[in-house]
């Protein structure tokens, strides 16, 4: 049987996010589902997002189901799981959501902004708070950036919406995060997975963009996580009764 990894996108939505990383898990016998999300439809929340990235599967399936949410993605990816069976979940360079909790409210709850600066500090990277280009861009190929997306849209209507979720789905988890991420620095995403999650950090080749600047290895790290063959984690993410999975 293939397995299937179904790719979500972050803020902006665009399955053109995913391209490299396509034909990598293709080339490694897997089927590959990259989601375009209406990011720019103001009429558009969590709901709607977690509709459509079922709507994608459309039947592609025959064996195990992997969720990939990148980054934003990560509000909607464990959505996937109260809609259809599930094998793996993946959060990538990811918004780890808790429970009654909005995507607005999630960078001050998580101190986001205090730690992209302090790492930008600590390793000498560029920092403006208001430009995010390098930050997101820095180890991305020239000529890829070259072929860029459609114009970048990004409505705000699923940051405002309380988290759905009362508890974690329970399907096996991991959270990957890129080494090199300027924008939720490395040390960052393992403060979250593990007082959100109770879970590890596996780390990746790569910034916040990590699909389009090192799909090789992510397309690797991904199979073998789906195969059993990635590091040695728990099975699941923290159980119910964790203060991390309950609605504050």
């Amino acid at each position: 049987m293939t397995a299937t990894f179904v790719l979500v996108p972050g803020a902006g939505g665009q399955a053109w996010y995913w391209h490299r990383l396509v034909p990598e898990l293709e080339r490694r016998g897997a089927t590959a589902v990259p989601v375009e999300l209406p990011a720019g439809d103001d009429s558009a929340g969590l709901d709607r997002y977690t509709r459509t990235v079922v709507e994608a599967l459309d039947g592609a399936r025959d064996g195990p189901l992997a969720v990939v949410g990148q980054s934003m993605g990560a509000l909607t990816a464990p959505l996937v799981c109260r809609a259809t069976r599930v094998d793996l979940l993946v959060l990538l360079n990811a918004m780890v959501p808790r429970p009654g909790e909005s995507g607005g409210e999630w960078w001050t709850a998580t101190g986001q902004a205090r730690a992209r600066e302090e790492a930008a500090r600590e390793h000498g990277w560029p920092y403006d708070p208001e430009d995010l280009g390098d930050t997101f861009t820095h180890d991305v190929p020239p000529e890829v950036l070259a072929t860029g997306p459609p114009e970048f849209a990004q409505s705000g209507t699923p940051f405002a919406e309380p988290w759905p979720l009362d508890r974690w789905p329970d399907v096996p988890t991991r959270v990957l995060a890129g080494r090199d991420d300027r924008f939720f620095p490395l040390a960052f995403q393992r403060r979250i997975a593990a007082e959100r999650l109770g879970l590890p950090v596996d780390e990746v080749p790569g910034g916040h963009l990590v699909a389009l600047s090192r799909p090789a290895e992510l397309a690797d790290r991904l199979v073998a996580h789906l195969d059993g063959r990635g590091p040695g984690w728990p099975t699941t993410a923290a159980p119910p009764s964790s203060p991390a999975q309950e609605v504050p």
